[in-house]
């Protein structure tokens, strides 16, 4: 066959060996779904379903058939006539047809599945390879149990098969056994020893067993094969399949491979959500590349390291796999440098900020707190907004009067650079009589754009979030104030926003 031989070719089996998993069904409209996106990732094949199993699957490889124009639409068959023929009518209305039929080929199958022999095997490989060669040119053998098979008699079937008309040959590691070696020096036996190995593509479908699947694929790569046979996240029958991510970014991050593909990695993270959510199978926080931790850093000398250059601690750039950034997690192990970084995400100025004490503060909650969140952070400094800031404005005291028949007053007295300033003022409310009090010390030049009160958790004794956004000099500034009083939580959101600019 005619092919770049360093193009790996990229099978998804998601919908078929994936939806193996108990409880990870799909319906034909979910399916098409993530056969779109697929599409968009750029997948070469997907394998669709398995027609014979159930009139869900059948439905499923029709429809998908007819939607999907660019990856091959294959279809699963064992080495019989009517799986074949089953398999042929749903794939009719398929731009680019494949059957993937195929055998076991270890002792272990040929003895216990199918009491038979080594010779009557191939003898039925080749019978199915040559049958549904009359109806598609694309067909795809799998010597199911390859890892265990005996190389010699692997060989002779993998050569009976290409030469009945296999154009892709399926070397599967089924039960997940082989050791990386092991795989690697199967594969090569297969280039060394097979005539007209250059017929067709190895394609490499490996187990996860023993933990191992990821490197087997790798390695089997790395002696030849040209395919892998691969599923979103990972998923599949017991502990799953080879995870279609972490081949691409292995040979994306080792370009000394020399192997390419047509993967858009960017869609990755998008992805494997997707088929997560669909199959309701959760995808585990330490996952490689698509786990929730995978870019996500606690420790504060890897947080120092990766903020001082991102390349200290990842070999990946978490935007090629369509993640925004990395997660500077705070908690009690994390230093200076991090809780500065979260800081200044959140509009607090390094420069105007007494960092060694908001530090202190800031582990006193971490000890108490296993993580330290946005809204943490927010509490911490507005509490008492004005003791975090350098020379920070400080309220000393604030006596609010309102009721029926009183104009709503606030009486404030305020300290800024060692001085004291007070004042009274009137509003049409005791915030806003607050405010007015504040600006008249102040004499700024302050419009607030946006107030918003939020409740912590609820109750009449609950801990109230007062967000302000204010706009001086044609800039806009976030301030951010707690308390259980509500007079007092805006007057810490407005002294907080004050003091980034003061």
């Amino acid at each position: 066959m005619l092919h770049d031989p360093n193009r790996i070719f990229i099978f998804d089996t998601t919908l078929r060996d994936g939806e193996q998993v108990p409880g990870s069904q799909l319906t034909t409209r979910e399916k098409i779904v993530i056969a779109e996106a697929l599409q968009s990732l750029g997948v070469d094949v997907i394998e669709a379903g398995f027609p014979i199993s159930s009139p869900g699957d059948f439905k499923s490889v029709v429809e998908l058939s007819k939607i999907i124009r660019d990856p091959i639409i294959c279809a699963l068959t064992r080495a019989n006539k009517g799986d074949i023929d089953c398999a042929v009518e749903a794939l009719k209305h398929a731009r680019h047809p494949r059957i993937h039929t195929g055998i076991g080929a270890s002792d272990m199958h040929i003895k216990y599945k199918f009491n038979s022999t080594r010779e009557e095997i191939i003898e039925r490989a080749v019978e199915s390879v040559k049958y549904a060669k009359k109806f598609v040119e694309d067909i795809e053998f799998y010597a199911e149990d390859a890892g265990r098979a005996d190389n010699a008699y692997l060989a002779q079937m993998i050569e009976a098969v290409i030469a009945a008309g296999a154009t892709v040959v399926n070397i599967p590691d089924t039960n997940g056994y082989c050791l990386p070696e092991q795989y690697g020096s199967k594969i090569l036996y297969l280039k060394e020893n097979v005539k007209n190995i250059d017929q067709a593509i190895i394609s490499v479908h490996c187990h996860n067993d023993l933990g191992l699947a990821t490197a087997n694929t790798i390695v089997g790569l790395q002696n030849g094969a040209r395919q892998v046979e691969c599923t979103i996240n990972g998923i599949g029958e017991r502990a799953g399949n080879t995870s279609l991510e972490e081949v691409v970014m292995i040979l994306k991050t080792h370009k000394s491979l020399n192997l390419t593909n047509r993967i858009n990695t960017k869609h990755i993270y998008e992805l494997s959500g997707m088929v997560s959510r669909m199959m309701r199978m959760p995808v585990q926080a330490n996952k490689a590349i698509v786990g929730k931790n995978a870019f996500a850093h606690s420790s504060g000398i890897h947080q120092d390291g990766v903020l001082k250059h991102r390349e200290n601690y990842e070999i990946i750039n978490p935007e090629d796999v369509g993640i925004d950034q990395s997660e500077i997690i705070l908690t009690a192990r994390s230093g200076r440098h991090a809780l500065k970084h979260h800081l200044e995400r959140l509009g607090y100025a390094n420069d105007r900020l007494d960092l060694d004490q908001v530090y202190q503060r800031f582990l006193t909650m971490a000890d108490a707190k296993k993580e330290i969140k946005d809204d943490d952070i927010l509490f911490l400094m507005g509490v008492e907004a004005e003791v975090n800031y350098k020379n920070g404005v400080k309220i000393n005291s604030l006596l609010v009067t309102c009721g029926n028949e009183t104009e709503p007053s606030a009486e404030i007295n305020l300290n800024y650079k060692g001085t004291e300033h007070k004042a009274t003022a009137y509003g049409n409310g005791p915030v806003s009589a607050t405010i007015n009090a504040i600006q008249s010390i102040m004499a700024s030049d302050v419009e607030i754009k946006e107030f918003n009160i939020h409740s912590i958790q609820g109750g009449s004794d609950d801990v109230s979030k007062v967000d302000m956004r204010v706009i001086h000099e044609d800039k806009s500034y976030m301030g951010y104030g707690f308390s259980t009083d509500i007079v007092r939580a805006s007057a810490n959101a407005y002294l907080d926003a004050l003091n980034k600019f003061v």
